[in-house]
């Protein structure tokens, strides 16, 4: 089913659909951050990124309670977004060889997915606020607050040093 397909008809539909593809998205993550962190050499780098792999396993699962909330079992749909985003990243990321241009390659990566992240999670907690499911956006928006915060996190580190180091 393509984003625009005849088969969402309604706001419930539509919901539905993003819900599969967020689902898709965070189970996509959980099989490249292994690979990231195996890459990254900067400790700091290293760590946000062993916690988000922790984090995610939790979106999944919070993904699939709304997907119980909401009557229906959990199911995916194919996410090219975040296939283009996960794959560019792993396209440059083989073809650098110092690991301080590395490092900021992959916290650049990672912040786009967290972007993919929180766009979809916020139009999905709008839109479960919108179809009267207060309960399903309240388990969103804990996904979401910690998409920010790891977006907050990989600037920080960005800006701590990480960028810098890799330009001199």
């Amino acid at each position: 089913m393509g984003l625009f397909s005849k088969d969402i008809k309604t706001m419930d539909d539509l919901f539905v659909h993003t819900l599969q593809d967020i689902y898709y998205a965070e189970k996509r993550i959980l099989k490249a951050l292994p690979k990231m962190i195996d890459k990254a050499s900067n400790p700091t780098l290293k760590q946000a990124f062993q916690s988000h792999l922790v984090e995610t396993e939790g979106h999944v699962k919070r993904v699939e309670e709304v997907f119980q909330m909401h009557g229906l079992e959990p199911k995916t749909v194919t996410c090219p977004a975040i296939d283009g985003i996960i794959d560019e990243a792993e396209e440059i990321a083989g073809d650098i060889a110092d690991k301080e241009v590395l490092d900021a390659a992959l916290a650049a990566a990672a912040q786009a997915v967290e972007h993919y992240e929180m766009t979809r999670y916020g139009t999905l907690v709008a839109w479960a606020k919108l179809l009267g499911r207060a309960d399903c956006a309240r388990v969103l928006e804990r996904n979401l607050a910690e998409e920010k915060a790891a977006d907050k996190k990989l600037t920080d580190i960005a800006e701590s040093g990480l960028n810098m180091r890799a330009a001199e």
